[in-house]
């Protein structure tokens, strides 16, 4: 068994997939993964395999997620219609962006469900790139399926910005302003000039949000009017595990030439405080975990003792050595254990102060579960009788009056 006192927080990532003689490679950017594990996480790699969706309950425990990189977004999701674009300009961008235009229907289902996780339980989620993109898409925005086709050509050359150069893909820098208060200000403000308060950023992208969703407040714009970052400011505060955010460019990789030092101290700061929000968001889960323990432990007791001592059922030695796994730490059991645990044995008056603490959501799934269950266990109880007190039964039966 690892030592708890080394288990990391996890992050999990998923990973953008490429052929490579000529067959698919899965990979990620080692840059953010040397960022997430220096500052005390384990980034834990979703492959980007069909039917993974369905299996994001096997990946628990989730203390956070950052999704970055890939190919465009199904215009469907937040189109409603297929494209505001003609067949021409359509066919005229795929030709221009090759590379990116391509749509990854199932990269796109796991990401959706895996942000809709981050936004159930209020917990950490970075968008890079791509993953700012799908998430503002999630939470109702919109975003222009090409720049160039839908801004650049609305605004006088003075204007015109270039998202994405092909020729000079990581050295191309583009300019950035941010907005005061936000806390990428604070992370670049040592940077900043005080009247232009402007950044030189890289950039890798031909979409962008176009209409933000309600619940965010942009972080910076470039000339064009696009939006580069946003944030949920109700969701956001890193000393206490909140952090959604999204950046449309890619901080861990703004290096100098030739050189691994970053364009701007305030670079590593994302992902900085996103692990710091995470590892309270673990930390938090522990030490409720820690009081359940006791309190299931406490309820394991009374219940014990109430058979003992005048149900005539004898000593539930079963749940007993059910219960022995509530000496080992806790903090990798999924919501669904939890739920078992909270069954086991627990009082009426344990029962109702642990789900007087509990969301609707929570507990309408808690609710489901019991009616299932109660049918189960109905089942299984009578056979399971049975097959206890068979001898006794067939025993009393086959004893004289």
């Amino acid at each position: 068994m690892v030592a708890n006192s080394v288990v990391k927080p996890r992050v999990l990532i998923v990973s953008r997939r490429t052929v490579r003689k000529n067959k698919f490679v899965d990979f990620v950017g080692e840059y953010r993964l040397d960022l997430i594990v220096g500052y005390g996480a384990v980034p834990v790699i979703v492959p980007r395999v069909s039917g993974v969706d369905k299996l994001l309950e096997s990946f628990e425990p989730i203390h956070g997620v950052l999704l970055c990189e890939g190919e465009d977004i199904d215009p469907s999701l937040y189109e409603k219609e297929t494209s505001s674009l003609s067949s021409e300009e359509l066919e005229e961008i795929k030709k221009r962006h090759a590379s990116d235009t391509a749509i990854d229907k199932e990269k796109g289902l796991i990401e959706l469900k895996l942000v809709k996780i981050c936004l159930e339980r209020n917990m950490p989620y970075l968008g890079i790139c791509r993953g700012s993109q799908i998430l503002n898409v999630a939470c109702g925005g919109t975003l222009h399926q090409d720049i160039d086709t839908e801004i650049s050509k609305e605004f006088p050359d003075g204007h015109n910005v270039t998202h994405i150069n092909y020729e000079d893909y990581d050295g191309h820098r583009h300019v950035i302003k941010v907005v005061d208060g936000t806390p990428l200000h604070h992370w670049f403000k040592d940077s900043l000039e005080k009247e232009s308060v402007e950044i030189l950023v890289n950039s890798y992208h031909h979409q962008g949000v176009k209409r933000i969703a309600q619940r965010f407040v942009p972080m910076a714009f470039s000339p064009d009017g696009l939006v580069e970052g946003f944030y949920d400011p109700n969701a956001y505060n890193p000393q206490e595990g909140k952090f959604i955010m999204g950046l449309q460019f890619h901080p861990e990789r703004m290096r100098l030439e030739n050189s691994q030092e970053f364009d701007y101290p305030g670079c590593s700061s994302t992902y900085q405080e996103f692990v710091k929000a995470i590892i309270f968001i673990r930390r938090s889960l522990k030490v409720l975990l820690e009081k359940k323990r006791k309190l299931i432990g406490r309820s394991l007791s009374l219940t014990r003792d109430g058979y003992t001592s005048g149900c005539g059922l004898g000593p539930l030695k079963e749940y007993e050595h059910e219960a022995e796994f509530l000496k080992y730490d806790t903090s990798s059991f999924s919501t669904q254990q939890e739920f078992r645990l909270m069954e086991m044995g627990a009082t009426e008056m344990v029962a109702r102060n642990v789900m007087g603490k509990m969301s609707v959501q929570q507990l309408g799934t808690l609710l489901s579960f019991h009616r299932v269950m109660g049918l189960i266990c109905q089942e299984m109880l009578e056979t399971t009788l049975w097959q206890c007190h068979r001898p006794l039964i067939l025993s009393c039966q086959l004893s004289p009056p």
